[in-house]
């Protein structure tokens, strides 16, 4: 009897582990493969018709090309501003997205007389990679254009702009030791932590039966085994609390992706000149769309502030 209890028991055993690895694969495949947004649903998201449209129709950018610490090729483009500015926007993409659909704040920064540089992360666009680095290398090759700016221009006086995943790699980056080119920085929807944000995305899209302990567990030893980083270690708070960057964070109160209340966890964390926006009805980087006003005389008010 007692053996066939054991053998039940190692059963079942191992039907949890198996599912515990089936569901901890199905969120590596959700977060951590990098993939592209449809035509179709590109249509649908007014941001992002309208950034490939004015992206389409300027003429006047260029491929550039930067390599990272660990040899990868790095695309952006480039576009020079109409008249000769020493002034520089660096906007960073978010997950299932590229340079091209920063285009929506590009515009307006080009419209402003800015420079504007459009990376695509590692893994996204015509750069190397071949997984999401959630801002872990991705800050290291941030800091790769940053360099690149100021040996173009040394006079130059650049601001970080990130949406979602791209705000985590603008605040990551400034809690690295920046060049005083760095003048300010803008963060739009980032998470506090990568393990609290798995977590949720987890327990949404996923969820069931298997423990979240569990399933990031697993999802951590595969991040590990196959991308070569912790994702505990990306922890956007500790960044945040080491930066001398002044910054502006900015969320939408109905925010379904990222919860709002990591947006005030690092805006209470940040050591740097600080300033606060809630954009009310926006979702998911919605704001700028949402509440244009708002959203970009918080932008200049920093700007004053920093004698951008």
């Amino acid at each position: 009897m007692s053996k066939k209890r054991n053998f039940v028991l190692f059963g079942l055993a191992s039907a949890v582990l198996g599912g515990s690895v089936i569901a901890a694969s199905r969120l590596y495949d959700l977060s951590v493969v990098p993939s592209q947004k449809t035509p179709e649903e590109i249509d649908k998201d007014p941001m992002d018709s309208v950034s490939r449209e004015w992206f389409q129709r300027i003429e006047d950018k260029e491929d550039v090309y930067a390599r990272s610490i660990d040899d990868l090729n790095l695309h952006a483009t480039y576009i020079k501003a109409e008249e000769e500015s020493h002034k520089y926007a660096i906007c960073i993409h978010g997950v299932r997205s590229t340079g091209e659909f920063m285009s929506f704040f590009g515009k307006h920064y080009h419209d402003m007389g800015i420079n504007v540089l459009l990376p695509d992360l590692r893994g996204f666009g015509k750069s190397d990679g071949n997984y999401i680095g959630y801002g872990y290398f991705d800050r290291l090759d941030i800091i790769e254009w940053i360099y690149w700016i100021i040996k173009k221009d040394p006079d130059a006086h650049i601001l970080l702009h990130g949406s979602s995943m791209g705000a985590a790699t603008t605040l990551m980056t400034t809690g690295e030791h920046l060049p005083n080119q760095v003048i300010m920085a803008v963060a739009d929807s980032s998470y506090s932590t990568l393990t609290q944000e798995f977590a949720d995305v987890y327990k949404k899209n996923i969820g069931g039966w298997m423990p979240t302990g569990i399933a990031l567990f697993i999802i951590r030893f595969l991040v590990k085994l196959r991308c070569g980083y912790d994702i505990n270690k990306i922890n956007v708070l500790d960044a945040v609390a080491r930066s001398k960057t002044p910054t502006l964070f900015i969320h939408g109160d109905e925010d379904t992706v990222i919860d709002p209340q990591m947006c005030a966890h690092l805006y209470e964390k940040c050591a740097a000149p600080k300033q606060y926006c809630l954009i009310l009805g926006s979702d998911h980087v919605q704001g700028a769309r949402i509440d244009p006003d708002k959203y970009w005389k918080k932008v200049e008010s920093l700007m004053e502030k920093t004698s951008f």
